[in-house]
């Protein structure tokens, strides 16, 4: 009989894993269910796309066509309503039943909303999907003053809008730097005062108490817990997300702040699989569970649960991840898990040169690099290879650092 896969969500986990399917099962059924209204397009660049700096033209990945000729039924701006894993089938909102022998979860996530008073007023934005971007541009191009909630990677590209848009922004942050987890104040600062050239302007312990808006229903100024109030016709949010999982709930599928999965991309539900930013997966490098939401790392993981859907075990997720910021005048990079070590090795080497590494049981789990990125391939070989690095920590600090700098394990104990 031929085999028949269903695939819900058509982000790049879920089209990685499509295309692979059809790759290495020719014959089988293959049908991808989304509920946007437009085919895989590139998450990365929408941002460049909200800065004014990109058409549309070169974000779209896929069109229709391009499922068409792979054979692969694609079913656009359709929800699914219900799983059933003992009948092994799926309904959507049309009253449809597919059936499958195998299915995918990869639906991702949704924008996290505030949770105070007039959060969804106009002119507040989420930073997400391709549609999102378009609101964002229409918008930002007559703003006049901006805030910006959210320190973390995704703030960061609101705060670089308003910047390329010449629009000047409060950056509000509950800490005391930008992305605290992974910077120290040294290495956020150079991040700081790239913002304020560009007119963001970083606030330290701050936050939202509520928005104020004018008669219309349109925000106008953005107050703190501090009692500040901050002029805001535009305000950009990226305070995490908030996993798509709702299909699941009703499921014996064990979940821990997403859906857990193992080194294969198997659930605890038999031929349920998943994949992408609402996974849990267990990382063979680490040895333990582990979230990450880059598009590498959601790519990977659609590729590797579509072989072990089709091969069972056939073959297992190993990835080191990163994340590149392009909005400043120097690069910056993340790799692997930069915020869960147990210590943490720094150093700045010049005005927009910094780098940090963290180190768990002795062996490197992740990093961040400003100015220089060339050292992250040695981290990485590090990370891939599992190399202890012993009492050796200071030399991965090493301006022009390699994988060769850490002395073999049984150097270390003589």
């Amino acid at each position: 009989m031929t085999a028949s896969y269903v695939v819900i969500g058509d982000g790049i986990a879920g089209s990685s894993a499509a295309e692979t399917l059809r790759e290495e099962a020719p014959d089988a059924e293959i049908t991808v269910i989304t509920e946007e209204g437009e085919a895989l397009y590139n998450r990365i660049l929408i941002k460049e796309y909200a800065k004014g700096k990109l058409p549309e033209a070169p974000i779209s990945i896929h069109d229709e066509s391009w499922y068409v000729d792979r054979d692969i039924d694609l079913r656009l701006n359709t929800v699914v309503t219900n799983i059933d894993p003992d009948g092994h089938t799926v309904s959507t909102h049309e009253g449809e039943t597919i059936g499958y022998d195998k299915l995918l979860v990869a639906t991702g996530g949704t924008p996290t909303q505030l949770p105070v008073d007039n959060s969804d007023a106009d002119g507040i934005h989420h930073f997400w999907t391709f549609q999102d971007a378009r609101n964002i541009r229409e918008h930002i191009e007559d703003a006049d003053s901006a805030t910006i909630v959210g320190a973390g990677l995704l703030g960061v590209d609101l705060a670089a809008i308003c910047g390329e848009q010449e629009v000047e922004a409060n950056y509000l942050m509950r800490g005391d730097c930008w992305w605290r987890y992974a910077l120290t104040e040294e290495g956020a600062e150079i991040m700081h005062d790239a913002m304020r050239e560009r007119g963001v302007t970083p606030v330290f312990q701050s936050g939202v108490d509520h928005f104020e808006t004018d008669d219309e229903g349109h925000v106008e100024a953005t107050i703190d817990p501090n009692g500040e109030r901050f002029e805001s016709d535009f305000v950009g949010i990226a305070i995490g997300l908030n996993f798509n999982v709702e299909l699941l709930q009703d499921l014996d599928i064990e979940q821990d702040d997403g859906v857990v999965v193992d080194e294969y991309m198997r659930t605890s539900l038999d031929d349920v699989f998943a994949a992408g930013d609402l996974t849990r997966y267990y990382d063979t490098i680490l040895g333990e569970y582990a979230q990450n939401g880059s598009w590498g790392s959601a790519k990977e993981q659609g590729t590797i649960a579509a072989k072990n859907m089709i091969t069972p075990e056939s073959d297992a997720f190993r990835w080191v991840s990163s994340y590149s910021i392009t909005h400043f005048d120097f690069p910056f990079l993340s790799f692997g898990h930069p915020t869960i070590g147990d210590e943490y090795v720094s150093r700045s080497y010049g005005d927009n040169e910094w780098r940090r590494v963290a180190i768990k049981d002795g062996k490197v789990v992740g990093g961040v690099l400003i100015g220089d990125l060339a050292p992250q391939s040695g981290y990485k070989e590090l990370m891939r290879e599992e190399i202890p690095v012993g009492d050796q920590t200071e030399t991965l600090l090493n301006e022009e650092f390699e994988a060769d700098d850490i002395a073999p394990v049984q150097e270390q104990q003589q």
